[in-house]
């Protein structure tokens, strides 16, 4: 069986030489050094291996990898929560968007444009009654989303909710 040399990660240029592996149900003896480091890193502080970590991940450009939960993967699913995961979820933001609006009352409209976008001047609202459909508000909750429907439904606007 040959033996392959291996460059070790320390500074040191010199090489050594990697040993077979060892047979199933033996015990796997460890070199000193191997040794000596784990000793080094248990007798650490929590903030010291979280330093120990980070030096580690920069110098070996080692990338964080997503944590998975192993609660969830033991976890055994209910009948009911698989019946739960089948139905469609029910839709929790909504957009509303001015699609039309009455001629008539066009200035109350750009007025309330206004006053529901800060940093928004007179000129700016007026353009966006004016090329419509346009988005007034998304990612709201439902009762906020027909609110504003109907606070400019009363000053002559026609909104969908999306």
């Amino acid at each position: 069986m040959r033996q392959q040399s291996v460059r070790s990660l320390s500074a040191s240029p010199e090489e050594k030489v990697i040993p077979p592996p060892t047979p199933d149900n033996q015990p796997k003896h460890y070199p000193e050094h191997i040794k000596s480091i784990v000793d080094q890193i248990a007798g650490l502080t929590l903030i010291e291996v979280a330093d120990l970590n980070q030096l580690l991940k920069e110098r070996l450009n080692i990338q964080d990898a997503p944590v998975m939960s192993m609660g969830a993967v033991a976890a055994p699913v209910d009948q009911e929560e698989e019946d739960e995961a089948e139905k469609p979820r029910e839709k929790t933001s909504f957009t509303v968007k001015l699609v039309k609006f009455d001629e008539t009352q066009k200035i109350k409209l750009i007025k309330e444009i206004k006053s529901l976008n800060t940093g928004m001047n007179l000129v700016q609202a007026k353009k966006f009654v004016e090329s419509l459909p346009q988005m007034v508000k998304a990612d709201i909750g439902k009762d906020e989303a027909s609110k504003l429907k109907e606070q400019l439904e009363t000053v002559g606007g026609n909104c969908e909710i999306e």
